[in-house]
């Protein structure tokens, strides 16, 4: 009896462990976001994981706004997206469901990349060019 109640619970915790694995490693979608990161803090309780927030406009100067909620859990890409803070950046996520626990992240969305673009797109061909910044002491002179 005790045999058979040992082998249904490794039976079990096999199935959970090969379910988390899976989850883990397949992605439901991906893609990219455009817009201005505006948040990103290291959160958790005992799993920390990257939180962040994108603002995504449609067209410049429209009054609503959408907010991309993220996780990330690369080091270099949270210091990626730290670096280019404020300024328009393409994210590249993957969509994972299933995860059981917020210990994965607060999202189901997690980035994997960060892309700075140059220019804005108002509609299909027509873009602003973001001028260059200039080196600080280039500007004092």
């Amino acid at each position: 009896m005790r045999l058979k109640i040992a082998l249904v619970i490794v039976t079990l915790l096999l199935l959970a462990t090969a379910w988390l694995v899976f989850a883990w490693h397949w992605s439901y979608s991906e893609g990219e976001r455009a817009g201005w990161v505006q948040k990103l803090s290291r959160k958790g309780w005992i799993c920390k994981t990257w939180e962040g927030e994108q603002a995504l406009v449609s067209l410049p100067g429209t009054a609503t706004v959408e907010k991309f909620q993220f996780t990330v859990h690369d080091e270099a890409t949270a210091a990626a997206i730290n670096k280019v803070m404020g300024r328009r950046v393409n994210l590249h996520y993957e969509e994972k469901v299933g995860l059981p626990s917020s210990c994965f992240g607060e999202t189901r969305h997690f980035v994997t990349g960060v892309t700075l673009v140059d220019e804005i797109s108002l509609s299909p061909g027509i873009v602003v060019p973001v001028p260059a910044q200039q080196p600080a002491s280039a500007a004092s002179q």
